[in-house]
């Protein structure tokens, strides 16, 4: 009987000494979910950048307007239980540049490049007056 229980011992021994070294490599908790993403960005009657952001439940989303030196203007984060989300940039204040729209789920990124320029009023070539 004492054989029989030394031998059961060893064999669930080397049993979970065997599972445990096949789980080594596994992370620890649970992977990181990343939301697949669709954005559209474009511009409006009033000079605001609209983006439009449409994702699916369960992962995170961050929107970043970066400017040149590549540090952040604006930041919104999208929750992971948010489906659709629309923001508005009023870039009216900024001064001329290149600037960055980026949408980011941890593991893709899509960035949309922003110039900005001001153009000086001219006067027309040809002036007509009526009397």
């Amino acid at each position: 009987m004492k054989t029989i229980l030394k031998t059961l011992l060893v064999a669930l021994t080397l049993t979970f000494v065997g599972f445990t070294t096949a789980e080594a490599g596994q992370p620890i908790g649970r992977p990181k979910k990343a939301a697949s993403f669709q954005s559209v960005m474009y511009l409006t009657a009033e000079g605001k950048i609209q983006v439009s952001l449409n994702k699916e439940v369960g992962g995170a989303v961050v929107v970043r307007l970066k400017n040149s030196k590549n540090a952040d203007l604006y930041v919104q984060h999208v929750g992971k239980r948010q489906h659709a989300v629309r923001m508005r940039f009023d870039v009216g204040a900024l001064p001329d540049g290149v600037y960055q729209v980026e949408i980011s789920n941890g593991l893709e990124k899509t960035t949309q490049t922003v110039t900005l320029i001001t153009q000086t009023p001219t006067e027309p070539a040809r002036l007509v007056a009526i009397n």
